[in-house]
């Protein structure tokens, strides 16, 4: 029978005490102006995502251009971003996220080269990387010893092979794609929504 809380140990009731107030504060809500900066947080970036989609509309001067010369491309902001998706269609896009890697390597400082170097080598360049680009097994090798006393040529001739590959074997298809004849074909670019048209084309962003 029941004789009441009064009959407890005090080592019993301390722990009932500190039971509910564990559970008491598992249940309370967020706060309300978390939720909202998060979801305005939220907002911003997909309006800048937009702001940054609307100025990559490039003009027919800049495709035709794309279409003389892999130069042009990589050298476009916005041509190496629909390049881009066009790799990322055949399953390549690890190619220019490796080249573009690069080209922000030559622009660390002295005293993060060594960091840097490693971590773009262990997703781009050893075998088995996540992101492992084509390379032949001599200049993974040299890639490798490179690293290991990194300089901002180390990545060099890694780096020109797949600029080498993509320009031999992407952008030929590249020229031949539904992409850029659709691009050719449209006389006012502004009113096409071509970003929908890579974002299909890739199977989503």
């Amino acid at each position: 029978m029941c004789k009441g809380l009064a009959t407890l140990p005090a080592t019993c009731l301390k722990s009932a005490k500190d039971i509910k107030h564990k559970i008491s504060f598992l249940l309370q809500k967020p706060e309300p102006q978390a939720a909202d900066q998060k979801q305005t947080k939220e907002k911003n970036v997909a309006a800048a995502a937009a702001a940054a989609a609307e100025k990559r509309v490039p003009t027919a001067t800049e495709v035709k251009q794309w279409t003389e010369s892999f130069s042009h491309v990589m050298n476009s902001d916005t041509g190496r971003w629909i390049f881009r998706s066009f790799l990322r269609s055949e399953f390549s896009e690890e190619n220019m996220d490796f080249w573009l890697a690069c080209e922000e390597y030559k622009k660390t400082g002295a005293s993060k080269l060594g960091t840097r170097a490693k971590d773009i080598y262990r997703q781009y360049v050893e075998a088995d990387a996540p992101n492992e680009v084509n390379l032949d097994a001599a200049t993974r090798e040299d890639t490798r010893q490179n690293v290991e006393h990194a300089c901002l040529s180390c990545f060099d001739e890694a780096q020109r092979m797949i600029y080498v590959l993509m320009e031999k074997d992407s952008y030929r298809r590249f020229l031949n794609s539904k992409l850029i004849r659709d691009l050719l074909q449209k006389n006012e670019m502004k009113n096409w929504d071509y970003v929908k048209n890579t974002q299909a084309l890739s199977g989503g962003a």
